[in-house]
């Protein structure tokens, strides 16, 4: 970074950064964990040798906590794919159960906001569509922080919810859908995007419910990829140039997604045949009636205090499942 000409191209600077940030979230936490075990060994020569018990008893606290900064440290060498290390855009739609599914999408939007709080990642809002009544219809975020794509991506599927209906006047029991997406932000340069393969529309923001609130100027973009009918757009930024670029980096995003599927041979066609988001497609289940329990169906992970979990406690979720891609990878 020192090197001269370095900071001619920001564009390319920025990369450079965020790769050396990507190697240091890995590096550190080992040279940290090294320094502590030899601070440990010390400190065992020490309460051996004037048989200090007070000494030996901090030791034995010190090892059970290197103990977990070990598995955490395990759990990092799960993320070895090739994105895994990158930014990420996020998103959740809200699914089958209308009102409900749309309250249902903005709860989500809560507890992973939460989440990235507490993890050190920055949220940044790109496209919002509120829901008719309450919540939103979807919403879609770029995430910034180490590993933010490897780890978030964990959370890529559909999500039930189980509750009584606080829009019910007859108090029943509802049942409510929403997808999560991930992908990972891709440099500029990976996907090669022909301009005649571009449908790019440019049109005037509505910031409320119901379209109140026009901005004067079309500054928000919707892009359609015509070859894969993948359509992406923008809002949020405050120009229309910005709006532009920052959709056309989620397509190149979308895109590389495509692409991966077919390398890996998978069945599964996101973009183009999504599946429904509601019944039988579900990876956890968060039933608040009639009793208290989130279920992860891929690993069977469960927790019996969703409110915890809703306020952002989804670690266990997350670790839990690198550990069984790892497993059926192998």
């Amino acid at each position: 970074m020192a090197a001269p000409g370095f900071w001619d191209n920001p564009e390319a600077s920025q990369t450079v950064i965020s790769e050396v940030k990507s190697l240091k979230a890995m590096t550190e936490p080992v040279r940290g964990l090294l320094r502590r075990v030899e601070d440990a060994e010390v400190m065992l020569e020490l309460g051996q040798s004037e048989g200090d018990a007070a000494t030996l008893a901090e030791l034995d606290t010190e090892l059970q906590s290197l103990e977990a900064a070990t598995d955490r440290l395990e759990l990092m060498t799960l993320l070895s794919g090739p994105n895994d290390c990158r930014d990420c855009f996020f998103s959740i739609q809200a699914g089958a159960g209308g009102t409900e599914a749309c309250d249902w999408a903005e709860m989500l939007l809560r507890m992973y906001l939460r989440y990235f709080e507490r993890h050190g990642y920055e949220a940044e809002e790109l496209a919002r569509t509120d829901g008719e009544g309450a919540g939103i219809r979807s919403i879609t975020l770029r995430v910034k922080g180490p590993y933010a794509t490897g780890y978030l991506s964990c959370e890529r599927g559909v999500h039930r919810l189980v509750r009584i209906s606080p829009f019910d006047a007859n108090q029943r029991r509802h049942t409510s859908f929403a997808a999560v997406d991930v992908l990972a932000e891709i440099p500029e340069t990976a996907v090669e995007l022909t301009p005649n393969d571009l449908d790019i529309v440019f049109f005037r923001r509505a910031s409320g419910a119901g379209g109140q609130n026009v901005n004067k100027l079309a500054t928000a973009v919707r892009i359609k990829h015509i070859p894969t009918n993948v359509t992406v757009e923008c809002v949020n930024e405050r120009s229309q140039q910005q709006n532009k670029k920052m959709a056309l980096s989620i397509l190149q995003s979308k895109l590389e997604r495509l692409e991966q599927e077919k390398r890996d041979k998978e069945t599964a066609k996101l973009y183009s045949d999504k599946g429904d988001i509601a019944w039988g497609s579900q990876i956890r289940n968060y039933v608040l009636q009639p009793y208290q329990l989130v279920k992860d169906l891929r690993t069977g992970v469960e927790q019996g205090n969703p409110q915890a979990v809703l306020d952002g406690e989804i670690q266990e979720f997350i670790e839990a499942e690198l550990r069984r891609k790892r497993k059926a990878s192998t």
